[in-house]
């Protein structure tokens, strides 16, 4: 199997996920199940059914992540330098509009747009892979080409 790259954040947060689905959503599910149980019926109740589907997703993530976490290539960008690479946070000005915008490449299982973490995969991080500062950078994304400068290359 391939192994996949994720910085230390991203790391620590599936692993806080898995502890928390392990030690408190999953014994918390079996006592829901268990007490629907008592109601009877299982082919007409509601609570059982509804708590047997959470119990499936609940599985299935934890199963998910272990997967994750033992394939993860955990990268400290700390000792990272030079040109735009995986775990870079990387400062752009948009050359239309000059509107600026920081991201850190990261990890697909820890990208957050909104937090600032661009998926390395997306075709953004993958136009900027290998640029250095002062760059113009060309990228074609589903909203139509856009232009960016590289303003910032930093390793934090």
């Amino acid at each position: 199997m391939e192994k996949i790259p994720m910085t230390r954040a991203g790391y620590a947060a599936l692993e806080a996920e898995l502890k928390h689905l392990k030690s408190e959503e999953r014994p918390a599910i079996i006592r829901a199940i268990a007490e629907a149980r008592e109601h009877g019926d299982l082919s007409e109740n509601a609570e059982y059914h509804s708590a047997k589907e959470k119990q499936s997703f609940i599985e299935g993530r934890i199963k998910e992540l272990e997967g994750v976490i033992s394939l993860a290539d955990v990268i400290d960008p700390k000792k990272l330098s030079g040109s735009i690479k995986f775990g870079a946070t990387v400062t752009l000005v948009d050359e239309d509009t000059d509107e600026e915008k920081t991201w850190q490449i990261v990890g697909e299982y820890e990208a957050n747009i909104e937090k600032g973490l661009l998926n390395i995969k997306s075709p953004i991080a993958r136009a900027l892979i290998g640029k250095e500062e002062g760059d113009s950078v060309e990228v074609r994304t589903p909203g139509g080409e856009k232009s960016y400068e590289v303003l910032k290359i930093e390793f934090k």
